[in-house]
């Protein structure tokens, strides 16, 4: 398993994330447990997660899967050997903190919460899930400007998580679901006031949605803010398990009609065509599509999930997959024949 360097904080982690968003709604703690002792065993040191979690994310299970979490650290002593990087909700979901935005106090109440669940006195990085202004994110096109405190509030989450680095209890700090303005308005303010730089952007990206390849790529890579790529197989679309209007019973689209921005037609027609694409080759389509995300420049972790072990060793096994040049040419196609259609 390579290794790649969490933005500038020396911090090694390995290049595939285990993700963990199905555990304590689609996986029970046996599960979780099996998944992150197989996980560990072939080389990954770096796990995600968030206090929202599992997902959907709805009042009864929430933190269940920081929960599973932290039971496996208590039980194999194992909380040396991952890096762990866990988020804070952003404002909407009423049975987290109301529903209201982040801000000093509700990132305090947060980290807390997520340490005691983890069974930990320190996360490696803690993410903002997502910003508390109105903007482009969870497949929102066609930014509609409203005024608001927007730099102000950025400040304040800096401010508050430069606090929690100083205490020792998060070694890095991340965003997640952010725009540009928001990276460099992060990254301005850390050099202005002095405060921890970001390290991270958790953002979506995939054969089906490649928009970070537009205006987020370029400042990752000049900035030292790698992508964690999060549904790099758009919620399993690009396995090809819901060919032909197939719906699994276990399946993720089958089962949470809230993620039907990857089930339109554009997105049906390109998963068709690049799982078409990985069989003439003779590739399983979702090692194609994970070691497409994992060989970008401007990646530092690819985040995979699995709800079955079977799904995790091939997700895994996509690490040691190289891509040929007639393969990326071919993906080339069908991107500027269907671009995007899940953003």
């Amino acid at each position: 398993m390579r290794m790649r360097e969490l933005g500038r904080t020396g911090i090694s982690v390995s290049e595939i994330c285990l993700g963990t968003m199905t555990w304590g709604q689609q996986n029970t703690q046996d599960e979780a447990f099996e998944q992150m002792d197989y996980a560990l065993s072939r080389g990954i040191n770096f796990f995600d997660t968030a206090e929202m979690y599992p997902v959907p994310p709805i009042p009864e299970t929430q933190g269940k899967t920081e929960e599973y979490i932290g039971e496996w650290f208590r039980q194999s002593g194992k909380r040396k050997d991952i890096v762990l990087a866990s988020k804070a909700t952003g404002p909407g979901h009423v049975h987290v903190r109301d529903g209201k935005p982040l801000g000093r106090s509700a990132i305090l109440n947060a980290i807390e919460g997520s340490l005691a669940r983890l069974q930990t006195d320190y996360l490696d990085l803690y993410q903002i899930h997502w910003p508390n202004r109105s903007t482009n994110f969870f497949g929102k096109l066609g930014y509609q400007h409203s005024p608001d405190n927007a730099e102000h509030e950025l400040h304040e989450i800096l401010e508050t998580l430069s606090e929690l680095v100083d205490r020792g209890v998060v070694k890095s700090i991340g965003i997640s679901n952010e725009t540009p303005w928001g990276v460099m308005s992060y990254l301005n303010l850390a050099e202005q006031y002095g405060l921890p730089r970001i390290a991270t952007i958790q953002n979506p990206y995939s054969l089906l949605n490649r928009t970070f390849e537009i205006g987020l790529s370029e400042m990752a890579i000049r900035e030292d803010v790698g992508l964690l790529a999060y549904s790099p197989m758009a919620f399993g679309m690009l396995s090809g398990k819901y060919r032909n209007g197939a719906r699994p019973v276990d399946g993720r689209i089958t089962l949470f009609e809230r993620f039907q921005r990857y089930s339109n037609p554009q997105a049906v027609a390109a998963s068709e065509a690049y799982v078409a694409l990985a069989e003439r080759h003779g590739l399983g389509p979702a090692q194609m599509a994970l070691a497409f995300v994992t060989r970008q420049a401007f990646l530092t972790s690819n985040i995979i999930g699995a709800t079955t072990m079977a799904q995790l060793k091939e997700n895994i096994d996509s690490a040691e997959l190289q891509l040929t040049e007639d393969v990326l040419k071919e993906i080339e196609t069908i991107h500027q024949r269907i671009p995007n259609p899940s953003p």
